[in-house]
């Protein structure tokens, strides 16, 4: 099976397993795990930031951030299809009680001026605009990346109404390598980041949210609330560790096949394919003449494992496990359904 359903797939490559293996350990609740603090500050260097927090997951790396910035009744914007609103649970209502208010994007991107827009007058009656978030590389839309001088103007407009701004930056590590922006040139903006060190770095898991030293000191108390105090958790903390070293600039090896995979995918005769958005990682396209979960099942039938994103949207991604003739491969094998 060719797996093109997510980059959080891979396993571990020999190199991560022999950092696993050798790591050194401590509990990490009492913030003794020598190696989880070595990967907290690494990447808080990175991302220009003061410190830093391993947490299990890039969901709750993202809530954590929200309860941090936000009080019950507060609304956080966003775009419409981000995944803050649609793939974690609906969290922000049940864990922050905070409300969002959603904006149509171009590409996952909005506009200073609808942001502007957005933000309540501060009536009593209203609840409170207390957020911008954003997020890059933009997943719903295909892997986009945000142009620095775009989301520059988008976090200069927050500010000026006194709005705290988060970033989504699970696959920053694409938009950084793709675009030839710094992270921290990005990450600078915001007070806190997330990143993600399971997706396209490939660790079993784990992501670390970076702010100033006060934000990550009450995040380390949300990250407890939310159930994700851990232990001798080094052995997770040595893999991001080893991905940092070995599979960040490698991302551009990703994106070749990405577009390799959206070029043949755009020759078959049912397909389309969004072009312009394939700028990193996913390939998002369409079907026509058919059901996108019945076109993956047949898909899977012959040995392609893709995931449906909507009626007739399909998305593809790319990874570490994934090869130049592993795309190849998969594209002959998907012909039969496809190219009819």
């Amino acid at each position: 099976m060719i797996d093109l359903r997510s980059d959080t797939v891979t396993k571990p490559t020999d190199g991560m397993r022999s950092a696993m293996a050798e790591a050194r350990v401590g509990d990490d609740v009492f913030g003794e795990d020598p190696t989880v603090l070595t990967l907290q500050e690494r990447i808080a260097d990175l991302l220009g930031h003061d410190a830093g927090l391993f947490v299990p997951s890039g969901t709750m790396c993202n809530q954590i951030a929200l309860k941090v910035h936000t009080e019950p009744g507060d609304e956080i914007i966003c775009e419409e299809d981000c995944h803050i609103v649609n793939y974690e649970t609906g969290a922000i209502g049940a864990l922050s009680g905070a409300n969002v208010r959603t904006l149509r994007g171009a590409g996952g991107i909005i506009s200073a001026d609808q942001i502007t827009q957005a933000v309540r007058k501060g009536y009593y009656w209203e609840p409170r605009s207390r957020v911008l978030s954003l997020e890059n590389t933009h997943n719903k839309a295909g892997g986009t990346i945000w142009p620095l001088d775009i989301m520059t103007g988008a976090v200069q407009a927050a500010r000026e109404h006194g709005l705290t701004c988060h970033l989504d930056g699970a696959r920053l590590w694409n938009a950084s390598v793709a675009s030839g922006v710094a992270l921290r040139e990005y990450a600078s903006l915001f007070d806190t980041v997330s990143v993600c060190l399971s997706k396209g770095l490939g660790t079993p898991a784990g992501s670390v949210l970076v702010g100033s030293k006060d934000l990550i000191q009450k995040a380390h108390r949300y990250r407890k609330m939310f159930g994700g105090g851990m232990r001798q958790v080094g052995i997770l903390a040595a893999a991001g560790l080893y991905a940092l070293d070995h599979h960040v600039a490698r991302l551009a090896d990703d994106h070749a096949n990405a577009t390799r995979l959206a070029t043949g995918l755009s020759r078959m005769n049912r397909v389309r394919v969004r072009m312009d958005a394939v700028q990193t990682n996913i390939v998002m396209f369409d079907v026509e003449g058919g059901d996108a979960i019945d076109i993956v099942d047949q898909c899977r039938q012959h040995g392609v494992a893709i995931v449906p994103f909507g009626p007739r949207t399909i998305r593809a991604t790319t990874h570490l496990d994934v090869t130049t003739s592993d795309i190849d491969d998969a594209l002959q094998r998907v012909t039969p359904v496809l190219d009819t």
